[in-house]
């Protein structure tokens, strides 16, 4: 029998693999139906993961204090209706009117940005500044519509994929009732899935994830609520149109990570804009000094050392994210690269690590 070296062997198994993932291109047909039902239930397991590490602390807190764990759950439910329905009847129907406003004068707005853009034209200290031959108006109008065209196109995708809404609205509480009922079980179960010799350096790989997973998770949403409040006090200061809205807006955005920042800004300046170039100027002041409380004072603080990211590895991981699943891929790109980084460097202080310091 031949003896191959493990370089050998290594090809072959790769080799192999591709020979796998090529036949099962030509059956594809097999998958999908696994590949439609993992479609349905990604994004209420998206959002079960998401507050599984929100709630989760409070869950705990209560099972300390001798309370039963599914009471605890059942409150926690209940206290959130409780929240969903102060927010319906409060803020919502503010931000509906916001939302309706800004729709219905969405022509208004732009006959309004093309005059404010032809004053810029017509401005000679302006004017200077642009190369001959180029019209400000039209460079303007064709990144608004290659900008509407790619938020159209991911808002299609988006809506494609939690389409069955009533699937989600049923899934998610579910999941997230066992998931915070269950605690620390599925963990216990990877670890108690390898070989004995590997179980302690596996349980470690495990809380090192799950303290990453919960402190990006928690610190991004303490970090983009404090970035928002800062925001709306800003905006309410120079009296910007469309404050609570555009403030929900930046929320939302800023989950994607760096590039968040750029497309909350877009709205926010064009309707600083709009109203005249010193709102604009002013708008984007707060941007700026918000972002910059948000990342020296507020998420320094919260984060510490665990998002050790460099910012350049930020932009490329996002920018695959988003080429890989659209928005969804941009928002869990960081996540799953932070477990692949803890399993990889798990990986090489096992087996590669003695080998190539002695090499």
């Amino acid at each position: 029998m031949i003896k191959l070296s493990k370089f050998s062997q290594l090809g072959f198994g790769i080799i192999m693999l591709l020979v796998i993932l090529y036949l099962g291109s030509k059956v594809d047909f097999i998958f999908k139906p696994v590949i439609s039902l993992f479609t349905v239930i990604t994004v209420p397991l998206m959002l079960s993961a998401f507050f599984y590490y929100l709630l989760r602390p409070v869950v705990d807190f209560l099972a300390r204090n001798k309370m039963n764990r599914t009471a605890a759950i059942l409150l926690i439910y209940l206290v959130i209706a409780l929240i969903l329905a102060g927010f319906i009847v409060g803020v919502w129907p503010s931000l509906r009117e916001q939302l309706v406003n800004l729709v219905e004068s969405a022509p208004d707005l732009f006959n309004a940005l093309s005059r404010q853009l032809q004053e810029w034209e017509q401005n000679e200290a302006f004017s200077g500044l642009i190369p001959e031959g180029t019209s400000v108006i039209s460079q303007v109008t064709e990144y608004l519509n290659k900008g509407f065209t790619f938020l159209t196109d991911y808002v299609t995708s988006l809506i494609s994929v939690i389409s069955n809404i009533a699937v989600i609205l049923f899934i998610f509480p579910v999941i997230l009732f066992y998931q915070l009922k269950e605690g620390g079980k599925f963990g216990k179960a990877i670890v108690r899935s390898v070989p004995k010799r590997f179980q302690g350096d596996a349980a470690e790989v495990v809380g090192d994830i799950d303290n990453a997973l919960s402190g990006y998770i928690i610190g991004r949403v303490i970090a983009n609520l404090a970035l928002g409040v800062l925001m709306f006090i800003g905006f309410i200061l120079i009296d910007l149109p469309y404050a609570l809205l555009l403030t929900v807006i930046a929320i939302i955005l800023n989950f994607i990570p760096f590039v968040g920042a750029f497309l909350s800004a877009i709205p926010i300046v064009i309707i600083g804009l709009i109203e005249s170039p010193t709102i604009a100027l002013w708008s984007l002041v707060i941007i700026l000094l918000a972002q910059q409380i948000q990342d020296n004072l507020i998420a320094p603080y919260i984060y510490g050392k665990q998002l050790d990211i460099h910012p350049l590895t930020t932009i490329v991981l996002v920018l695959i994210g988003s080429d890989l699943a659209g928005i969804i891929g941009m928002l869990i790109i960081i996540p799953c690269y932070m477990i692949v980084k803890i399993l990889a460097v798990k990986a090489y202080q096992l087996f590669f690590k003695e080998k190539w310091e002695n090499a």
